[in-house]
């Protein structure tokens, strides 16, 4: 399973949840195998800079990018429609937590 969070700086799984989805300057992809959190790859967010569009662009790369859910605070209407369209499921945290911790509780709520 790969989860996608919106994050603040290239720290992986030490970087803290954006409150911002579409603009948020990267996202870091996180597996999840066997209940467990294996490894972590930050991208920088390229639609971080539009004016306007940025939640089509960001959805359409994460369904590229084989994610199944999106670990996040904020998302507006628009592309929280999007990604359930996409067959992304959205697991809703408080920004600014740590993206380790994000996980953690997506984790522990499936069990």
């Amino acid at each position: 399973m790969k989860l996608a969070i919106p994050s603040i700086g290239r720290g992986g799984k030490r970087s803290r949840v954006s409150d911002v989805f579409a603009k948020a300057p990267y996202f870091t992809f996180v597996e999840i195998q066997g209940g467990e959190m294996s490894g972590a790859t930050v991208r920088e967010n390229e639609a971080s800079g539009m004016k306007q569009g940025a939640g089509p662009v960001v959805t359409k790369n994460l369904k590229d990018s084989g994610v199944d859910i999106v670990v996040a605070g904020e998302i507006g209407p628009g592309a929280k429609t999007l990604i359930e369209i996409g067959g992304i499921e959205l697991f809703t945290v408080e920004p600014g937590i740590v993206v380790s911790e994000a996980v953690q509780r997506f984790i522990t709520s499936q069990k």
